[in-house]
């Protein structure tokens, strides 16, 4: 019982984790990263359909992307997907593929992207202790249905702790390295 309750808040913190990865990968930095394009949705005969699944999409320099259609006829539908999505780069449309240029970033804009990154890293923290308060919660139940002793508590919520500790950690430098990364020009 306590091993599951302890397994059940790590799976949470890794999904917190996980999640902030995701997050952080979405966010501009001044060089072009295919996950840039995630959340832009063509509309594919009639279904919004992820980009990555009707074009190549691929990075020939470290400041554009080159978005080659698999059928020429959704040019169109990439382009004005890409305007719509609001990614501020203008599609540069050639007939046969789409070249998007990443813009470079003011000092202004990178402080307010890392003060973006910084909610996002602060929410995946809380969603890392609501983790730990689920499991000291369960594991307090357990006790006052006289399923497992108060000193297996004590020791169950060490470790809950520790693996919380291990887990802010873990947020805190995937935070340091964004940070980093958004700041260099």
């Amino acid at each position: 019982m306590v091993e599951a309750t302890k397994k059940a808040a790590k799976d949470t913190m890794e999904k917190a984790l996980t999640g902030l990865s995701t997050e952080l990968k979405k966010v501009r930095t001044g060089r072009a990263q295919v996950s840039m394009l995630d959340n832009v949705k063509v509309n594919y005969y009639g279904n919004p359909t992820p980009l990555s699944q009707v074009s190549a999409v691929s990075t020939p320099d470290a400041k554009s992307f080159l978005i080659a259609p698999w059928e020429a006829q959704m040019l169109k539908e990439i382009e004005q997907a890409i305007i719509k999505s609001d990614l501020g780069m203008s599609p540069i449309n050639d007939g046969k593929v789409i070249r998007l240029k990443v813009p470079d970033l003011n000092e202004e804009r990178r402080k307010e992207m890392v003060k973006n990154t910084k909610k996002v890293v602060e929410d995946a923290k809380v969603a890392v202790r609501m983790g730990r308060r689920d499991a000291n919660e369960a594991l307090k139940k357990l006790a006052k249905d006289k399923k497992i002793s108060e000193d297996d508590v004590k020791r169950a919520e060490t470790d809950v702790q520790k693996m919380t500790d291990q887990y802010i950690e873990k947020v805190d430098k995937l935070s340091a390295e964004k940070e980093k990364e958004i700041m260099t020009i």
